[in-house]
């Protein structure tokens, strides 16, 4: 079992910065893929950044690639998203994501890949 909470979120003006964290609780965190992915109003839940157990792959949607950086400390229980060059339309919840056994690059990408979820933080990027 692992419980994840999500933190960093708030207002910042387009062309800003933010970091997020997850704390992940649990021993068996750094065996675990993790992923960040977000929900705007009206729409679906979508894929943002994964890593890999050990941080050596990381994946991207094309929306973020260049701007945002995906990190983890596994002696902290913890992942990261930073957040550069925000814009409006990054304005929604920030969810992080556990996945225990990805079995293939695709596997990162897909929600439903993922047994555990945080509650969520917002982040709201103002023009």
């Amino acid at each position: 079992q692992v419980q994840l909470v999500e933190s960093g979120g708030g207002l910042v003006q387009a062309g800003g910065s933010l970091r997020l964290s997850c704390a992940a609780s649990g021993r068996t965190f750094s065996s675990y893929a993790m992923g960040w992915f977000r929900q705007a109003p009206g729409k679906e839940r979508e894929f943002v950044a994964a890593i890999s157990w050990s941080g050596g792959n990381t994946y991207y949607a094309d929306s973020v690639k260049g701007r945002f950086t995906i990190s983890r400390d596994n002696a902290k229980n913890t992942v990261y998203l930073q957040m550069n060059s925000l814009k409006p339309e990054d304005t929604a919840v920030y969810y992080c994501a556990a996945e225990p056994h990805p079995g293939s690059d695709y596997d990162f990408f897909d929600l439903y890949e993922y047994d555990y979820w945080g509650q969520g933080t917002q982040v709201t990027v103002s023009s």
